[in-house]
C-alpha cells in the first residue's frame, strides 16, 4: 500500500523557517513528478510548489517564490519543501501529492492526483 506522510509542521514565528518532508513508502516515486499543495482555514487547497520526477525542474506559486525551495532526494523516496522568510498568511495545512503527470499538480487537478499525504500543520505567529 502505499502511502505519502508529511512532517516538520509545527509553530514558528513570521521571518522564521521551517523544513517539511514527505516521506513516500509503498513503491519507488523516482520516476514520478511530486509537489506540495496547501490549505489554510476556510480557504480552498492551493498548488505551492512541484519538482519533475528528476528535480532538474521546478514550479513555484508567485506567492512563495524566491522564499520556498522543493527539492527532492529519490534515493530516500522524500521531497522537502525549504521555507523561508514565512509569514502569517503562510499558515495552513500542508500537503504532500505526487503524479505521474506534471500537468496533474500544476493544474491542481484534485480529484484526478493519484496521491496524497494527510498533511502537516504550519503555524506561523506574527
Amino acid at each position: 500500500q502505499v502511502h505519502l506522510v508529511e512532517s516538520g509542521g509545527g509553530l514558528v514565528q513570521a521571518g522564521g523557517s521551517r523544513r517539511l518532508s514527505c516521506v513516500a513508502s509503498g513503491r519507488t516515486f523516482s520516476g514520478d513528478p511530486m509537489g506540495w499543495f496547501r490549505q489554510a482555514p476556510g480557504k480552498e487547497r492551493e498548488f505551492v510548489a512541484a519538482t519533475s520526477w528528476s528535480g532538474k525542474n521546478t514550479y513555484y506559486a508567485d506567492s512563495v517564490k524566491g522564499r520556498f525551495t522543493i527539492s527532492r532526494d529519490s534515493a530516500k523516496n522524500t521531497v522537502y519543501l525549504q521555507m523561508n522568510s514565512l509569514k502569517p498568511e503562510d499558515t495552513a495545512v500542508y500537503y504532500c501529492a505526487a503524479d505521474r503527470l506534471i500537468a496533474t499538480l500544476l493544474n491542481g487537478d484534485y480529484y484526478g492526483m493519484d496521491y496524497w499525504g494527510k498533511g502537516t500543520l504550519v503555524t506561523v505567529s506574527s
